[in-house]
């Protein structure tokens, strides 16, 4: 079979496509016959060497699968050849493993899906499962009514969009282009802002009437992080759940403090902090398959590629220009 691996860590050149031995499956374990591929942050990071969870080299740096199930092996029971499954490395004791043509994984791992749920949308649940946890875990003292969203066309920032507005939030985002905008727009953002023309602080106060917004979601911090104080309304709260612009200069206690009439409050998050809490992990999966298979979310998927094409869809992740989610076919 077909699989991707990196030798040696680098940039989307390092993904080596190569054939390897077809894995059997072992007592408690399924044989998942992947159909999709996710594509996301995780992959890049462990294709980079730069991942904090990285596994050992050779590395496959796959997070994501959904397919059916081509075997179980001995003690395997409820689980049946060709029913359809969704497998997250989250739920893994190590992460990577899933760009192959067949996986094994424990059979409590997978999870199992609707005959009827689409697998290309079903390995798109994950960044549903981060915005599931950064709107509904992240909050300050009540439960927000409204959101900035900080990179609205993204593919977490468009689960937030969708999710949000199944919770009633007013949803503002920022993007950077016509397009985006549409995009956003389209899959619910009540208001965009583009943050390259625009002052995003003064147009959030201006689209809520001076009284900000209850959450800040940020996946960029860098030198506009401790700007977005200026949005939250009362008891708000600003969340950190990525650095990919680096990390602020300024004093942030300091300019917390300037705001002392809304007591704000601020958070670095990560889906780590679900690690070692299988249950409550889990159970947002679970919701979020039951939405899914009700037709309540509808995963945006940008990209469309082959396994092989591997290095294009990590050249295309990084470029910043997808507009939701990049998933692969085998």
């Amino acid at each position: 079979m077909k699989a991707v691996l990196v030798h040696r860590p680098g940039g989307p050149d390092a993904l080596d496509y190569v054939d390897v031995a077809i894995p059997a499956p072992g007592p408690k374990e399924v044989q998942i016959k992947a159909e999709a591929f996710g594509v996301g942050q995780p992959d890049a990071l462990i294709r980079r060497g730069v991942y904090k969870w990285m596994p050992p080299l050779p590395a496959n740096p796959g997070n994501d699968v959904a397919g059916r199930i081509s075997a179980v092996g001995h003690g395997v029971v409820g689980i049946s050849v060709g029913q359809k499954v969704l497998l997250s490395a989250r739920d893994l004791s190590q992460r990577g493993g899933c760009y192959a043509e067949y996986v094994v994984a424990p059979a409590d791992a997978i999870h199992l899906l609707p005959d009827a749920v689409d697998l290309q949308d079903a390995v798109c649940l994950a960044n549903y499962q981060v915005a599931w946890a950064l709107l509904h875990e992240c909050g300050g003292r009540n439960p927000a009514g409204s959101v900035l969203v900080i990179g609205a066309a993204g593919g977490v920032g468009t689960s937030i969009v969708q999710l949000a507005k199944l919770a009633n939030m007013t949803v503002i985002g920022t993007v950077s282009t016509t397009e985006k905008a549409q995009f956003a727009k389209s899959n619910g953002a009540d208001h965009v802002i583009f943050y390259r023309d625009e002052d995003v602080v003064a147009r959030t106060r201006e689209l809520t009437g001076g009284s900000g917004v209850g959450l800040v979601l940020d996946h960029v911090c860098g030198p506009e992080f401790v700007s977005y104080l200026g949005v939250l309304g009362k008891w708000g709260t600003l969340v950190s759940y990525n650095a990919f612009a680096g990390l602020p200069e300024e004093n942030l206690m300091g300019e917390m403090r300037k705001y002392l009439d809304v007591c704000p409050a601020v958070r670095c998050f990560s889906f780590h902090i679900y690690d070692h809490d299988r249950d409550a992990r889990r159970a947002i999966m679970g919701q979020l398959i039951s939405l899914l298979g009700r037709g309540e979310i509808k995963p945006a998927i940008s990209a469309r590629l082959k396994l092989s094409e591997v290095r294009q869809a990590h050249t295309l992740l990084e470029s910043g220009g997808a507009l939701g989610k990049i998933i692969m076919t085998p």
